[in-house]
């Protein structure tokens, strides 16, 4: 695909996945970028480079809204990448419903415009949320999810609300697909960390805990939970790669095939920490069994990602998560920091 001759709109553009794409494309030299975000996670900080120079253009608004939908498709666009979601991290998957369900409208609403406006093709941010928790809750086995361990064939049972909207917002666009003939793909991001990351995900959780020096170390559930954490530049290299060369709705797994328990995730973490940054510091972990964790098991085959897409996971956890850190440690304030640890991380979004 010839970026310099393409239209592209992002939503969701100024988040921590959105504005790593921006960058992507502002490095194939895209024709013209469209932002579309209404910054309940994201940050004009993360776009502002972009901003000052560049043929990038930011809109504040919000997509569930007839207006501010119509002003996203103002003029000729070619690609969408659609990124814009109500979301949070485990708790607030697992406590905002209502909320969550608020996605079912706004996907409906964005796709309906997409096909009114012809445009050339669709790439959704889809999740692994997708997947069916029975899928996931043997933890004595090597479980590696294949797309078509979606439910298709034993009933769908998505994760929570979230997962829900997910895998109908991935049916309508196959629907589409079908019907009308619009051009999409669907890509099931597993559990995405790396630079710009927030508080209220995981590893940058994990991360903050230890720049904080919190002692005892707070881990959700008993650490046991096995998780295959992604970096977001092999997540953006993805969705690149969807866009120029899958046309038919197919939804494809973007995620690795590590298999790392939160526990260990945590001692990654810390052991860097130690070494680098706090060489005293030395936390005993505090394990909260009470609090949400989700599937206990859920890692991707990426086998079909590689067969269509060209594409493999880059980064190591072991590695990505270092660069993680020191981004963490070299951009913010402790007791900016500490401020965000006395709320209550399960109700924010952060």
């Amino acid at each position: 695909m010839n970026w310099t001759k393409k239209n592209v709109l992002v939503t969701g553009g100024a988040s921590f996945i959105g504005s790593h794409l921006v960058d992507a494309l502002i490095k194939r030299e895209a024709k013209y970028i469209r932002i579309v975000d209404n910054l309940s996670s994201g940050k004009l900080s993360n776009i502002d480079k972009h901003l000052r120079s560049g043929p990038v253009h930011f809109i504040l608004g919000d997509l569930s809204v007839e207006e501010d939908l119509r002003d996203a498709f103002r003029g000729e666009i070619d690609i969408v990448f659609h990124l814009a979601a109500d979301h949070g991290g485990r708790g607030y998957v697992d406590l905002h419903q209502v909320t969550c369900a608020k996605n079912l409208g706004l996907d409906s609403l964005f796709f309906a415009e997409c096909a009114e406006k012809k445009v050339e093709k669709v790439i959704y941010a889809s999740s692994a949320c997708i997947y069916p928790g029975y899928k996931q809750s043997d933890i004595t086995k090597e479980i590696y999810l294949k797309e078509t361990d979606d439910g298709r064939e034993q009933g769908y049972s998505a994760d929570n609300m979230y997962g829900w909207a997910k895998l109908m917002a991935e049916m309508t666009l196959q629907a589409y697909y079908k019907e009308r003939g619009m051009k999409s793909a669907s890509l099931r991001f597993f559990t995405v960390y790396g630079n710009r990351g927030v508080e209220n995900h995981a590893i940058i959780s994990m991360i903050a805990k230890s720049f904080i020096r919190q002692n005892p170390f707070e881990i959700w559930g008993m650490g046991t939970a096995i998780r295959n954490w992604t970096h977001v530049s092999d997540i953006v290299e993805g969705m690149i790669l969807a866009a120029e060369k899958i046309d038919n709705a197919r939804a494809i797994n973007l995620g690795t095939d590590e298999r790392i328990r939160v526990v260990d995730a945590a001692g990654i973490v810390v052991d860097y920490v130690q070494e680098k940054y706090y060489p005293d510091y030395i936390p005993e972990f505090l394990f909260l069994p009470d609090m949400p964790v989700g599937p206990v098991n859920r890692t991707a085959d990426f086998s079909l990602a590689q067969k269509l897409l060209g594409w493999e996971p880059k980064i190591k956890f072991s590695e990505g998560v270092k660069t993680t850190i020191d981004w963490y440690f070299k951009n913010k304030n402790i007791e900016e920091v500490k401020r965000i640890f006395d709320k209550k991380l399960l109700t924010e979004k952060l």
